[in-house]
């Protein structure tokens, strides 16, 4: 007999799965078991999940992962369901896999078992050793986590984290920034879903605000629960279809940092040992969020740092276009002396020597060093630099000055390797009509120009020593012409001599990035020439030097040719009012006028601010509820709108009623119909909100303007 007539005369199906093509095939009795025709099929991969229970496929997941690893048999128990849903029959499911390279095969047999009792357990139970399995998850989530150097790379990794028998799909990370909470990040939500969360008062009734502010976790298995619990915020989790939260803190040092949510399309009834595994990832993704936030402290100090001591490259210079990049080297705070600059200079007559009307002034320098006193030090030339040139004076007169003055406010100091302070730097000064370039040199590379036709030449430049050297060092001065359509290029050593090449090698390679690239967007420019020495492709092709040094990185990009710009974004707040907390009314009010500081009309800010105030007063006084206040400006077409929203958990609706003269009610609903611009009533399945909307007139018309 075959072994397929044995197994079958045994009620026990074959099964086999190619990971590598996706492809399942059943025998006749695997078949009948799936609830199939009793016949040989082969299947894809989803057709043959979509009989499984959902939770009991992520169950075998992390068995079969398991056992790839392991080499071991995977062993579980699934529900086989039908079309509509309901649970057939509960299999037991053994298998091998078979590795080969990268892919394997995993086959198994199925069998059907007797029905598990009801209320045993709150999930199905993997006849294999589940600890194991969670503690090889674990394990793995760990070293992913550790190995995050971001709080997006942390993000990505938690997204893609599948949990040993109950994957949340939707997962949201909250930080604490004050008394609000934020949201960090999140996963399994459509763009723009994190709104109403962004900016959520942490006395607001919101089970990630409460865990945030008491430091405990909250788990919601059923919606019913959750609206029991949380009746005030229950329409904003309602609309994702969710069926169980879990709501973590992110806890560091004994200091609650946030809370980590993890919701499920199926029920979880968060048994003891899952509550162990969400706690144990909790703890984790604390500690990794943690870490990246120092890391990108210290990167933000570091650039920060470097931010306020570059030039903005705004536009307004006639005539020409600038991109510039700025890269530290890698490690500690990432601080060095590399700069550049761009001066508009003061205009000067059209006499003989070429000082047309319209003067810029580049500069581009490196203080030798790369700690903070080399920054500093940058800084304050920059600075001195900065107002020689101002002054009026000449390329020469300027880096004599300056030279002058490092000399002075170094007096003999020496940088961390040894060896005086001093440093290069290059002056030009543009003239924008004629397009003639006065160079003037202090030890530093000299600049290249990209002509019409993308032949590129460097340009030899005379020069004198580095800045600070010599206090009475002479620079003379060297003219060339930029023709409309030229791009002029200047940098740091950093560009030439990152990746093992000295100045002569490095100089060929940006030389062929510079003739290689095609177009006149000087920004993809500037983006080629720094991906091309700095990014993971420049580790494969360094220079013929045997060490790989690494240095700042500045390049300077200038062409003859017109320029162009950039744009903003929305805000919101939301809060919740408590009968028990009538005075936060008056808060409501003040969060009302931060978020409306900078509107045009005067008039409606304060019909705003009024009739939050009655929106909310309604709710406290003709309600047993709480108000739920969701305030947002967003941008139009043409100018900014406000949306107010107040919900509450009554079903009562308001009536709009005409109150004499002297009645001290009943205005509320008069009020919205004369000042805003739109407002009306929605019910919300155990409630509902009152809105209005006022938008912004044009700058300048305002009746507060």
């Amino acid at each position: 007999m075959r072994t397929e007539d044995v197994l079958a005369a045994i009620a026990t199906g074959l099964w086999r799965w190619d990971n590598a093509s996706g492809i399942v095939s059943l025998d006749a009795e695997a078949a009948r078991l799936l609830g199939l025709p009793a016949e040989p099929v082969r299947l894809s991969e989803a057709a043959v999940r979509s009989r499984f229970h959902p939770v009991d496929w992520n169950e075998i997941d992390g068995v079969v992962n398991l056992a790839v690893a392991e080499g071991t048999l995977a062993e579980a128990r699934l529900r086989i369901m039908d079309e509509h849903g309901r649970v057939l029959r509960t299999v037991r499911s053994r298998s091998k896999p078979l590795v080969r390279g990268d892919d394997y095969q995993l086959v198994g047999t199925l069998q059907e078992v007797a029905e598990q009792q009801p209320g045993t357990a709150a999930r199905t139970p993997v006849t294999g050793d589940w600890r194991r399995s969670r503690e090889a998850f674990l394990l793995d989530a760990g070293r992913a986590l550790a190995e995050a150097r971001s709080t997006a790379e942390v993000l990505r990794v938690a997204a893609s984290l599948s949990m040993p028998g109950f994957s949340p799909d939707g997962l949201a990370v909250f930080g604490v920034a004050g008394e609000r909470l934020t949201v960090i990040g999140h996963h399994g939500h459509g763009e723009g879903d994190e709104g109403p969360f962004t900016s959520m008062s942490l006395d607001t009734d919101y089970p990630a605000a409460e865990v945030a502010r008491t430091g405990r976790a909250i788990y919601l298995p059923t919606p019913e629960e959750y609206l029991r619990r949380f009746p005030m915020t229950w329409p904003l989790a309602q609309r994702f279809g969710r069926r169980s939260w879990a709501f973590v803190p992110l806890i560091v040092a004994g200091r609650t940092m946030g809370a980590w949510m993890a919701a499920f399309k199926h029920p979880v009834a968060f048994t003891p040992d899952e509550r162990s595994v969400l706690t144990t990832v909790a703890r984790m993704l604390a500690q990794a969020l943690a870490r990246a936030g120092v890391a990108e402290s210290e990167r933000e100090l570091s650039l920060g740092l470097q931010r306020t001591m570059m030039p903005v490259l705004g536009p307004g210079i006639p005539g020409i276009r600038v991109a510039a990049r700025y890269v530290p080297t890698g490690g500690g705070l990432q601080v060095g002396g590399d700069w550049y600059d761009v001066i508009r200079l003061p205009g000067g007559t059209t006499r003989a020597g070429g000082r047309g009307a319209g003067r810029i002034a580049l500069v581009i320098g490196d203080v030798q060093g790369h700690d903070v006193r080399a920054a500093g030090l940058m800084g304050q030339l920059r600075i001195a630099l900065r107002a020689y040139a101002s002054e009026g004076h000449r390329p020469d007169a300027v880096l004599s000055r300056a030279s002058r003055f490092l000399y002075g406010i170094t007096d003999g100091e020496e940088h961390e390797n040894g060896g005086p302070r001093f440093a290069t730097c290059l002056y030009l000064e543009v003239d924008l009509e004629t397009g003639t370039v006065d160079i003037a040199r202090a030890g530093h590379p000299d600049p290249a120009v990209r002509m019409n036709d993308g032949t590129v030449l460097l340009r030899p430049t005379a020069g004198g020593l580095p800045l600070g050297i010599d206090p009475d060092t002479d620079y003379p001065t060297t003219r060339l012409t930029l023709d409309p359509g030229d791009t002029l290029m200047i940098c740091t050593d950093g560009l030439l001599e990152t990746g093992g090449h000295d100045l002569d090698t490095g100089w060929e390679r940006v030389r062929k990035l510079l003739e290689s690239h095609e177009g006149d967007d000087l920004e993809a420019l500037a983006d080629t020439l720094v991906e091309a020495v700095h990014g993971p492709g420049s580790h494969h092709t360094t220079g013929p030097l045997a060490d790989r040094r690494e240095d700042d990185i500045a390049v300077l990009l200038l062409s003859r040719r017109p320029a162009d710009t950039v744009r903003e974004a929305p805000r919101r707040t939301l809060m919740t009012i408590a009968q028990a907390e009538p005075e936060r009314i008056a808060e409501a009010r003040e969060q009302m006028r931060q978020l409306l500081h900078d509107w045009s009309d005067a008039d409606q800010l304060h019909s705003a601010v009024l009739m939050v105030s009655e929106m909310v007063t309604n709710v406290l006084v003709h309600t047993d509820g709480d108000a739920l206040l969701v305030a947002e400006v967003a941008c139009g077409e043409t100018a900014r709108r406000l949306r107010v929203e107040v919900s509450d958990g009554s079903d009562e609706l308001p009536h709009k009623r005409h109150p004499g003269e002297m009645a001290s009610s009943g205005r509320g609903l008069v009020l919205m119909e004369m000042l805003a611009d739109a407002w009306g009533v929605d019910p919300r399945g155990e409630g509902k909100a009152i809105w209005f909307e006022l938008n912004e007139p044009p700058r300048g018309e305002g009746a507060g303007a």
